[in-house]
């Protein structure tokens, strides 16, 4: 059972700037699914049930398949996802899962596929995606019910 509305609802003056950093990060070259995947995977590691089925039917939404949302939290054991994408989860999971630096190899492997502006629009999406998982898990804001 949920157990009050979502912060950011009640109160008013914070959901516009959440939702434009948001949308500011749709606007650097990286592509929407990119950034979905990283919002799903982000989303997965935090237990935000809310924010997993939001991603899902958003990927679905773009045409994604089955695959690639399925087995998302074991991308590293399929064969579904590109170069890029790999080195984009791995930094969404360096950043969420560790609250040190994000390793240099994870680094290092995320900067030879993306340019900085795109890294600071995944860097970005990982950190909003976090905030709403934050938000959005001490309330037990139900799946289905924005």
């Amino acid at each position: 059972m949920q157990r009050m509305k979502n912060p950011a609802v009640l109160v008013p003056a914070a959901m516009q700037p959440i939702q434009n950093l948001m949308a500011a990060t749709r606007t650097q070259g990286v592509p929407e699914e990119l950034l979905d995947l990283v919002h799903l995977r982000v989303s997965q590691i935090n237990g935000c049930g809310f924010c997993v089925d939001a991603g899902v039917k958003s990927l679905t939404k773009a045409g994604e398949t089955g695959e690639r949302i399925g087995v998302v939290a074991a991308w590293r054991e399929t064969p579904y996802y590109s170069e890029p994408e790999r080195a984009a989860l791995a930094l969404a999971e360096a950043v969420t899962d560790r609250p040190a630096a994000v390793p240099d190899d994870v680094w290092d492997a995320a900067a030879a596929h993306f340019s900085e502006p795109q890294l600071a629009a995944i860097l970005l999406t990982i950190a909003t995606t976090n905030l709403f998982n934050r938000l959005n898990a001490p309330i037990r804001q139900q799946a289905g019910s924005w």
